[in-house]
């Protein structure tokens, strides 16, 4: 699948499943990760799977396969360099008004393949799962909110309002296709089986 999120818990092969989707996709990927992670995927990627990831900083000293930087360092590369994109932990998406999800989905918006991954997705933080929907290019986390859920205001508000915090839930008639659009476009793995 060229735009997807794949949500699988610690300790199934995040790591292995991104490197060789970037593999197989060829040309040049950038997979962004926390600072703390960049190495520990370069070293798994080459023990395990025997593919060297290049580490870059800046942008200018790409390599045609696989590049790696951290998130903090994305404003100095150009989305035109690259085919595909991945986001390392990409629950770093699930602060819907954040600069940085800001700054990751326009990125990602100029690539024509995405992956997220992340052991950590909130299956009941559905502004979460909107923003990964978002970032991958599907429906804008409003627009889904607003097509599958209501709040008690009966309006698209959003965050707060008279000091409380608005909260949605699922339409009645909408649980079944709301989960049947996830699974179009993301895949949930508790364990190998």
């Amino acid at each position: 699948k060229g735009r997807a999120a794949l949500f699988a818990d610690t300790g199934l092969g995040k790591t292995v499943m991104q490197v060789e989707w970037s593999r197989l996709l060829g040309g040049r990927s950038l997979i962004l990760a926390p600072l703390s992670v960049v190495f520990q995927t370069v070293a798994e990627a080459k023990s395990r799977l025997n593919v060297d990831i290049h580490y870059t900083r800046s942008g200018d000293d790409l390599v045609d396969g696989i590049n790696i930087t951290n998130y903090e360092r994305l404003k100095h590369f150009d989305p035109s360099q690259f085919a595909a994109v991945v986001c390392d932990e990409s629950s770093i998406l699930k602060s819907f008004a954040g600069a940085r999800k800001t700054e990751i989905t326009a990125f990602m918006r100029k690539v024509p393949y995405r992956l997220l991954d992340t052991a950590t997705a909130a299956p009941n933080d559905f502004v979460e799962l909107g923003t990964s929907s978002e970032a991958l290019g599907y429906m804008g986390y409003m627009d889904m909110l607003n097509r599958f859920f209501k709040n008690d205001l009966n309006n698209s508000a959003s965050g707060r309002m008279r000091g409380e915090v608005i909260k949605w839930r699922l339409k009645g008639h909408a649980e079944t296709p709301f989960w049947r659009w996830v699974c179009s476009w993301a895949r949930a793995i508790r364990k190998p089986s």
